[in-house]
């Protein structure tokens, strides 16, 4: 509005000094930033004791509830061990919480059983702990000092007892006591050599000795006299199992009683 003397006054009830006013009245009505700030922290807060709570409960389910304890125990792959004697040394209680079973010591505990080659505990939730059991093969036997047949796998290990002469495996020559076998190289090359036999020919082997690791000699049943004379075979290390008995099949047709494919290509025979 313009007075009497030109001069421009300022009407006090503008509409720029309400618009001057209204941060300070937003604020104090609660809607500005203040505000704002405050709401995140009390939602922050919130959440943090959620999860939290949530994490409680969590582990008391885990770690201390009767939910989630070893009800049962399961024991795969056994033959020759009995299941208890597993479960004893596995030492696994019933009712302990799953998640304090100690899988790598339960294991370690069932790998010292004499027959067992291996062994993997794990967990089953919700409440049952499984034992998987390798047990060890018998390979060859060996006389024992007592009498009867020890029963020993590629390691050198005995497997058990046989009063009496076990079928299909070759009986293993050697001047080492058996105390003495356990790791022994030439014994797991002889084992190896048995191993990668071809069907028709293992079958016809009836002993087997090893003066060294790439000195592995067969003895197979039968020969040009009849079933009663023996036939050696020296076959050698473990490698080019195929080239050699492919040359040895070819021999026998000669029906000698010694033959030699320890170096395929350079065979021998008489």
């Amino acid at each position: 509005m313009t007075g009497s003397g030109g001069i421009l006054r300022e009407d006090p009830s503008s509409p720029d000094d309400a618009a001057g006013d209204s941060p300070t009245a937003a604020a104090n009505g609660g809607h500005g930033p203040r505000a704002s700030r405050g709401r995140r922290k009390w939602r922050a807060a919130f959440y943090a004791l959620l999860a939290a709570g949530l994490l409680a409960v969590a582990g008391w389910v885990v770690f201390l509830s009767p939910l989630l304890v070893v009800r049962s125990v399961v024991v795969t792959g056994t033959h020759l061990v009995p299941r208890a004697e597993v479960l004893a040394a596995a030492g696994v209680e019933p009712g302990t919480p799953l998640i304090r079973v100690n899988t790598a010591q339960a294991a370690a505990r069932v790998d010292a059983i004499g027959q067992v080659r291996g062994a993997r505990v794990s967990r089953s939730w919700p409440d049952r702990v499984v034992i998987a059991v390798r047990e060890r093969v018998p390979a060859l036997v060996l006389t024992a000092p007592g009498g009867g047949y020890d029963l020993l796998d590629s390691g050198g290990v005995v497997v058990r007892w046989s009063a009496s002469r076990v079928r299909g495996l070759p009986l293993y020559l050697t001047s080492v006591p058996v105390t003495a076998l356990r790791g022994d190289q030439d014994l797991a090359a002889a084992a190896a050599v048995l191993g990668e036999l071809p069907a028709w020919l293992r079958g016809s082997v009836i002993s087997v000795t090893a003066s060294a690791p790439d000195q592995v000699t067969l003895g197979l049943a039968g020969g040009p006299a009849g079933p009663r004379r023996r036939v050696t075979v020296l076959w050698g290390g473990t490698d080019r199992a195929a080239a050699k008995a492919r040359e040895l099949a070819v021999l026998m047709r000669s029906r000698l009683s010694y033959y030699d494919v320890s170096a395929p290509g350079s065979v021998l025979a008489r």
